[in-house]
């Protein structure tokens, strides 16, 4: 007998911003991206949005991530995101921004470390043939000796890193993971499988599995849709279903990327769905997944 998971929920993965503040840069122009049009993003999107969004999900907790504040002054994001209304858990704690291979890494990572809602890092290495869907310049950020001196500062202060890649990068980010096993890795949005193709899903289930076997790595099943604007059901079922074949419901987590994941989907889909796919799973199997692997890999007491 099935039974959809009906327990709380921590989200692993949402964004809020402010465009009164001009600090995304990303956001200024409505131009074309790997998840669609960003031109429905370049809205407010506080607290109270998405609180409005997730009215009907029992979300107890949230992980706000950095949301490509301005890299100048990225701890600003994090000075933002403590002056916000912190009820019903909404941003309980922070994944930050520090681009690592930068002369001042060490400083800024002191200073995101000093917020105790700081539980990760982010430093976004998504490169892609396309420049279109690329969000980076260079394909080996995380081969340059400058980024990995940064990478192996997170470990002293107990801080996670949220990987952000493409599978064509997934071999580079195995040999990565590899070299810091003391490092927890989180890999964000399910190795963003934007290449739909049979070739492109194959390769992305390969590297997805050869990433399953490092325990050092953890997965995050998020924003599906962004990489399949015309999804159905059934696939999304596939996608999830090849994730938990590779990392087993004691390392995933789901999340919404809320508001991004919105261009396609609403939230009661997107939480639905995974209830869907989820549902032939034990209980204990489920909470894993919709709760107590955020709570425990984002240190959420």
């Amino acid at each position: 007998m099935t039974q959809p998971y009906d327990g709380p929920i921590v989200d692993a993965h949402h964004h809020l911003w402010d465009l009164s503040m001009d600090r995304h840069p990303w956001l200024r122009p409505a131009r074309d991206m790997v998840f669609g049009d960003s031109g429905p993003l370049r809205r407010n999107y506080l607290p109270a949005d998405y609180r409005a969004d997730a009215r009907n999900q029992p979300v107890v907790a949230t992980v706000h991530i950095e949301a490509g504040w301005d890299p100048a002054d990225p701890v600003a994001e994090t000075e933002w995101l403590e002056t916000l209304d912190k009820a019903d858990g909404i941003a309980a704690r922070y994944v930050a921004h520090v681009p690592l291979d930068s002369p001042d890494a060490a400083t800024l990572l002191e200073r995101q470390a000093a917020f105790p809602r700081v539980a990760g890092i982010r430093d976004i290495l998504s490169w892609h043939p396309d420049p279109a869907r690329s969000f980076v310049a260079r394909p080996d950020r995380m081969d340059d000796p400058a980024w990995r001196c940064g990478l192996a500062l997170l470990a002293g202060h107990g801080l996670s890193f949220d990987l952000m890649i493409y599978p064509g990068q997934m071999a580079d980010a195995l040999r990565l993971v590899r070299d810091f096993p003391d490092q927890i890795f989180i890999l964000n949005h399910c190795g963003s499988p934007a290449d739909r193709d049979a070739e492109g899903m194959a390769r992305w289930r390969a590297g997805l599995l050869a990433l399953g076997r490092e325990p050092n790595v953890h997965l995050k099943i998020s924003d599906l849709v962004a990489y399949d604007h015309d999804w159905t059901a059934e696939s999304l079922r596939e996608v999830v279903l090849a994730c938990l074949d590779a990392f087993g419901p004691g390392r995933s987590l789901f999340a919404s990327d809320f508001p991004v994941a919105g261009l396609h989907a609403s939230f009661d889909q997107v939480w639905d769905g995974f209830k869907a796919c989820t549902a032939d799973l034990t209980p204990a199997e489920q909470r894993a997944l919709f709760h107590d692997n955020a709570r425990r890999l984002y240190r959420i007491d």
